[in-house]
């Protein structure tokens, strides 16, 4: 649990009237952790960092800790299990959350937060912007292209304009965090961090941000072709679980047209002959549009189900003052 013994100095620290806290995931980040700890407390003094170490096999958590950093050892492994518990045990106004691997613009911070009160959003997005001829350095092959592809996904199915949706920098209102369920085990969580906003319709914004490459020494936990694969499987497993009247409409409406396309010749045979020629295709027809009806009933069910879910979450997002809107929470204990 999160110490905040010395009561006086934690409810002087606000930006704007609002207590914020810097959430770091971090997994054998020792050459870059300290430099993100020491670059935001530049860019924003009144910041409370928390590093959420992932059982970090180096000097990552005692590194932090020197560094000024309040430090939890978060003992699943994955980047989704670490935002779940970032999520349930640090109490703030506003939650900045950055990758610990110093890639991201720390000056931005100030930007960020201004965007999110100023404009009453739940959520902004830090979007990483790279020159060209750095982009090598800051990128593995393919990851660019990736993030467009997933980004455009999730756009498509879900709506909304994010550019960057799998970027790890992001400023939250209370009332977000507090209404997000943080299913995700690994890097698929900014998925859902992007989806939630999306499926509440809460406002959201985005801010261009400085990403570079990460400092001598320290490599990257991403997996090209693993983790790709687990972010496509989330966005697949979300539009199910999100929209499943979508979903399985479109399986009934495949399934029936191939019933009917397959049924035309045996119609006409029929219309000619009176005979059913091939009863064995007769019988796929039938089970095929049988499956068709099964499916849009699913569909209707299902949708109703969701329903219910979306409405619970919103009912404890709203449960909670918009930031700036009603003063601080101030809540300052565990």
């Amino acid at each position: 649990m999160i110490n905040l013994s010395p009561t006086n100095n934690i409810l002087s620290r606000r930006y704007r009237g609002q207590r914020v806290v810097l959430i770091v995931p971090c997994y054998n980040e020792e050459a870059a952790i300290a430099q993100v700890v020491q670059s935001f407390r530049a860019a924003l003094p009144e910041l409370d960092i928390h590093v959420y170490d992932n059982c970090s096999t180096d000097r990552t958590a005692e590194v932090a800790r020197a560094a000024g950093a309040r430090v939890t050892t978060v003992p699943l492994r994955g980047k989704g299990n670490v935002v779940r518990r970032m999520f349930a045990d640090t109490e703030a106004d506003l939650y900045v959350m950055v990758d610990g691997d110093a890639t991201y613009q720390a000056n931005a911070v100030r930007e960020l937060i201004n965007k999110l009160l100023d404009d009453q959003l739940d959520m902004v997005v830090g979007c990483r912007v790279t020159p060209e001829k750095e982009a090598g350095m800051a990128y593995r092959r393919g990851h660019q292209w990736g993030n467009r592809m997933l980004t455009q996904s999730v756009r498509s199915i879900f709506g909304g304009q994010f550019t960057d949706m799998l970027s790890g920098y992001r400023v939250f209102s209370r009332r977000y965090v507090k209404s997000f369920p943080a299913l995700a085990q690994g890097f698929e969580t900014e998925t859902e961090l992007t989806v939630h906003a999306l499926q509440l319709r809460m406002p959201y914004g985005e801010v261009s941000t400085a990403y570079g490459a990460r400092p001598a020494g320290s490599e990257s936990k991403l997996s090209t072709y693993r983790d790709g694969w687990r972010i496509l499987r989330t966005v697949a497993r979300l539009f199910i679980s999100e929209k499943p009247f979508t979903f399985f409409g479109i399986m009934a409406a495949l399934l029936a047209l191939l019933s009917l396309g397959l049924a035309a010749p045996l119609l006409i045979d029929y219309l000619h002959t009176g005979l059913v020629a091939r009863l064995p295709t007769a019988v796929l027809c039938a089970s095929l549009m049988m499956s068709a009806m099964l499916a849009f009933a699913c569909g209707l069910i299902l949708d109703n189900v969701a329903r219910g879910r979306h409405e619970t979450k919103r009912l404890a997002y709203l449960s909670i003052p918009a930031p700036g809107a009603a003063g601080p929470s101030g809540v300052d204990v565990p």
